[in-house]
């Protein structure tokens, strides 16, 4: 039983770590259009200055609208990824309790048997020790 809580607990581990990655790849992503969303305007703002086409402009406005699609799908994949995080999370806490309250109860029923091996040598002691004592006094 504590095995398979052990392996539980593992794969859970296992699972937290790669949602962590995938986490962190899909914040990098979102800022890189972010930032590419900024050089773009600064683009628009040096480009601008110097007077532009419509046809420069039709493109720009197209492109812009674009990459603001792209970063709310990203930022909806964040979204995903650090909801799926927490909940990974969660199952990996409540794995690792089970294994946590198994390997209590383990050691707790070994502590038992402990005992109860103890109180059964100390009682064979004593009845040992009582015949030993009725020998030397008949004797």
């Amino acid at each position: 039983m504590i095995d398979l809580a052990e392996r539980a607990e593992r794969e859970a581990a296992r699972q937290l770590g790669q949602a962590q990655l995938q986490l962190g790849q899909a914040e990098a992503k979102l800022g890189e259009l972010r930032q590419y969303f900024n050089d773009y305007q600064q683009q628009w703002l040096t480009q601008g200055s110097q007077g532009v086409t419509g046809q420069w402009l039709m493109n720009y406005q197209r492109f812009l609208s674009q990459l603001e699609s792209a970063i709310g799908q990203q930022q909806r994949s964040v979204d995903w990824h650090r909801n799926n995080l927490t909940k990974l999370r969660e199952q990996w806490y409540q794995r690792r309790g089970r294994l946590e309250g198994l390997g209590k109860l383990v050691e707790r029923y070994r502590l038992e048997a402990r005992m109860i091996a103890d109180k059964r040598e100390q009682k064979l002691l004593d009845e040992f020790s009582q015949r030993l004592t009725g020998r030397s006094a008949v004797d």
